[in-house]
Formats: structure tokens, C-alpha cells, sequence
């Protein structure tokens, strides 16, 4: 399906997802059986009882947006009702800059966790990390609150400053940490070149994703005045975005066939996106890094370059968010964002709860705590969908014998200069195509955290895919 055709949507980077954008009918709400509104009968007695007993007047207003959060939010993590100033806070997540922490957060029992921070924020720069809880903001406690209330706690103007007191599993005592709000921007790709290689970091799938990836190929292709040997593909830590532009960007590397296919309640509601012709890369190899907080839309692209053969997945297991929520307007300043449909990957696949598997798995041994810090997923949200389709990987073969890269420390990864094993480990893959002087070179350079290089403006038009050779 063209590009231009695909269903626009929109990324709400405070819980993972996949979007679209789809109206309300008068058709869709006939549908639903008339019988369901003798259910309203009890409802209104609670609403009754609740206007003539309650210790304070209540308004009207409250009561009915209570109900309707407490609705959506019985059926999944994912569906939620956004009016007033929660609708602004969603327009500006998804459309806009802000100023803030970088981080993606959601609630659980009432608590903040962190699901991941985005890089080159100040809680990247600051060590907060992926199963975190915040439980104080400037001493006070955060408990409680909405989602969106903490959020806008967390929200601020550029160059202000606040401090958070974090609960670490493994962590003797709780951790405190002071920043300075920054204006957060959108950057969803950066790349860099480490001896004949090419890395393409994609951290979220906002607008124009897919154009931004092909100008980074171009990028890499023009520093070193030829095709490099192959390209690492970093997925790690992207919580999704635009279902377009996952299609857009696995595009950039397919030649053919399905990329992903949505499927709603009936059986016959389905939607497959499959490649237009032209490969990007013109087949070079790819390495694709993905762990657990690769979610959703980069879910997307793992799953469809994994199931067409076309890369190798690297890492740890993904967050597993198989579900695409709509964005139902309700007059000029409201919405709800409701679960429509499932996605699936080329070979059938839901990665609902599962996430994908990579085929080599490889912890970050850069990571001082990694064996301590919680592991977050989406099975670890209440009420999450359930996989219908679950396969059993007890069938498949597994190779006990452990690989002797494994066994490395921080401390010993530091002196040859790696601080990101993942990342090595995928580079190395890659080198030995080269032969030997590409690994020497790679265990020369290592992996000193990179400044990496932003693409140049996305052009206006889409590039012309690369020839076939």
C-alpha cells in the first residue's frame, strides 16, 4: 500500500503506542446493542445517590468524566479518555516540544514508573533508568496522583530546576537526583560510522521518521564516500510512535512482501502494509539491537525485518506492545484513545505480551546493575490484552554452551574503552564480514558513548529508493 494512503496517526509518548486516527459514526454507535443501556438504570442510581449524599456538592461534570475514565480504564493500559487541559498535555506530547525531563512514564497502583528516558534528555544524562519509581518531586510525595497529574509535575519551564527521589530494585536506599527542565525535542534519528560501518539510532517514530532514516543511509554512504559493509539498526529504548512511519522505515530496508498486518474485532477486518520495491541499503547486511523498551511501532520493524529473513535481531526480549489505539475525536477539545485492533508480524506473529524474541540473545554488560534492575513489560501492566496466539518456544532448540563474550565486567569492558556491550557485540557481528582488520578495528575504536550525527533535514519528497544492484 502507498505510503501516501496510510491511515495518519499520532504518538503519545507517555505510555507506548501504535495510532490511528479514525472518526466517530453514527453507524459504529448503532451498533452497539441496544440492550446495554438498561445497564445506564444503575449507573444513574449510583450518579443519583452519589448528587444528594455525598459530604460535598459534586458537579456534574466530574462525575461524568470520572465515569468515563473509570470505563476506559477497565479495559486495558492503553485506552484513556483526554479533555480540557490532559487533551492540551496529549497535543503536546505528540505534536510539539516541551519542556521536561525526557522521560516516558506510566502509572501502576497509583505510583510513577518509568518506562524509558529518551536519550539526550536530562534524565538520560542523569542515570534514571527503565523500571524506576519516582516517588518524590521536590520532596513532596507523588503518590496518588493521576498520570497526567504527574506528569505535569514532572513538565516545567525550560532551565528550571527539580529534584526526584527514585526506588531502584537492588538499591539499598532510595536515589536522589536533581535536574534542570530542558526543552525536549523530537530528534527520531541520529547516526555515526565506526570503521566501515554504519549505526542508525532510532529513537521514536514521530513524523517523517522514514524520510530521516533514508537521509541518514545517504549520510553515512557520503562520510565514507562508499557503501559501508553494513549497518546496525538501534532500536533499543524506542517506545513506538506512528504505525505509518514503522512502515515507512521497514520499508527502507525490505525489497517485498508484508510488513504487518492490523486486525480488528471481525475476522474479516484486516489491513496489510507490504514493501514497495527498493532497498534502501541495496541488501548490505543489518544487525537490528532491540531490549526491552522497544515497543509497539519498533516492535513493527524488528518483527518484519526478523520474519523476512533481512536482519539479524540482537539484544534482549522487547517490551511485547502488540495493540494499535485510535484516536476518537469528541468535539474540538477532547478525545478518547480506545484499543481497535491487533497488529501481527509477516509470519503471523502477535507480540502481545510475547515481544520478539532476538536471535542472539545479549545482556548489556555495561550496565553495572542489569542483573538487579526490573525488567518492564507490557505482561507487567494490569488488565493488559491477552495473547490469543501464543507460541511455545519449549519446542525449539536452544545452545546452552555460553558464549565467553558474556562473562566480562563493567569494570574490564570500560578499559577497552566499551560502554555499550550490546552495541559492540552487534558492530563485531558485522566487522567479521570484513575480515580481520574490520574486527581489529572495531576492538580498537570500542564504543565510547557516541556524539551521533543528525541527518540532515528530511527532504520534502521522499528519496528515490536506492537502484537494484
Amino acid at each position: 500500500m502507498p505510503r501516501s494512503k496510510l491511515r495518519p496517526v499520532f504518538q503519545a509518548s507517555a505510555l507506548v503506542a501504535a495510532l490511528a486516527m479514525v472518526p466517530v459514526t453514527t453507524a459504529a454507535l448503532a451498533q452497539v446493542d441496544s440492550d446495554s443501556y438498561r445497564e445506564l438504570d444503575q449507573f444513574m442510581d449510583v450518579f443519583n445517590i452519589v448528587k444528594a449524599q455525598y459530604v460535598d456538592n459534586v458537579d456534574n461534570k466530574v462525575l461524568v468524566k470520572g465515569a468515563i475514565q473509570g470505563m476506559l480504564a477497565a479495559l486495558d493500559p492503553h485506552s484513556s479518555y483526554e479533555e480540557g487541559a490532559d487533551y492540551e498535555n496529549l497535543r503536546i506530547q505528540t505534536e510539539g516540544n516541551y519542556g521536561g525531563l525526557g522521560l516516558s512514564v506510566t502509572s501502576e497502583d497509583g505510583a510513577v514508573k518509568v518506562i524509558a528516558p529518551q536519550e539526550d534528555t536530562p534524565a538520560y544524562r542523569a542515570g534514571i533508568k527503565s523500571g524506576d519509581y519516582i516517588t518524590h518531586i521536590d520532596g513532596k510525595l507523588l503518590y496518588g496522583l493521576t498520570l497526567d497529574e504527574a506528569i505535569a509535575q514532572l513538565r516545567g519551564k525550560p532551565g528550571t530546576k527539580i529534584s526526584v527521589r527514585l526506588v531502584r530494585r537492588g538499591a539499598e536506599k532510595p536515589i536522589e537526583v536533581s535536574l534542570i527542565r530542558e526543552v525536549i525535542v523530537q530528534k527520531p534519528v541520529k547516526w555515526d560510522v565506526k570503521g566501515d560501518i554504519g549505526i542508525i539510532n532510532i529513537n521514536t517514530f514521530s513524523d517523517r521518521t522514514g524520510d530521516y532514516t533514508r537521509d541518514a543511509i545517504a549520510q553515512i554512504r557520503k562520510k565514507l564516500g562508499r557503501d559501508p559493509i553494513g549497518y546496525v539498526i538501534d532500536l533499543r529504548d524506542n517506545g513506538g510512535g506512528l504505525l505509518s512511519e514503522a512502515v515507512s522505515v521497514s520499508d527502507t530496508f525490505l525489497d517485498h512482501g508484508e510488513i504487518v498486518s492490523q486486525r480488528g474485532r471481525a475476522k474479516t477486518d484486516i489491513q496489510r502494509y507490504r514493501a514497495e520495491r527498493g532497498d534502501a541499503t541495496n541488501g548490505l547486511p543489518i544487525v537490528v539491537l532491540v531490549n526491552s523498551g522497544t515497543a509497539s511501532a519498533s516492535e513493527i520493524v524488528a518483527g518484519a525485518l526478523q520474519d523476512q529473513h533481512r536482519g539479524l535481531i540482537i539484544g534482549e526480549r522487547s517490551f511485547g506492545k502488540g495493540s494499535v489505539q485510535s484516536l476518537l475525536k469528541l468535539g474540538p477539545n477532547a478525545e478518547i484513545r480506545l484499543t481497535t485492533a491487533r497488529y501481527f508480524t509477516p509470519s503471523g506473529r502477535s507480540v502481545q505480551e510475547g515481544g520478539i524474541d532476538p536471535d542472539i540473545v545479549v545482556p548489556n554488560l555495561s550496565d553495572p546493575d542489569y542483573k538487579t534492575r526490573p525488567v518492564f513489560r507490557e505482561n507487567d501492566l494490569r488488565r493488559h490484552l491477552i495473547n490469543e496466539a501464543k507460541v511455545d518456544n519449549k519446542v525449539l532448540e536452544e545452545d546452552t554452551k555460553p558464549d565467553p563474550r558474556l562473562l566480562a565486567t563493567p569494570d574490564e569492558l570500560k578499559a577497552k574503552k566499551i560502554d555499550d556491550f550490546q552495541l559492540y557485540y552487534a558492530l563485531q557481528t558485522i566487522a567479521r564480514l570484513g575480515g580481520p582488520q574490520q574486527v581489529a578495528a572495531i576492538a580498537r575504536i570500542g564504543t565510547p558513548l557516541p556524539r551521533l550525527g543528525e541527518p540532515a533535514p528530511a527532504p520534502s519528497t521522499p528519496p528515490t529508493p536506492a537502484p537494484k544492484p
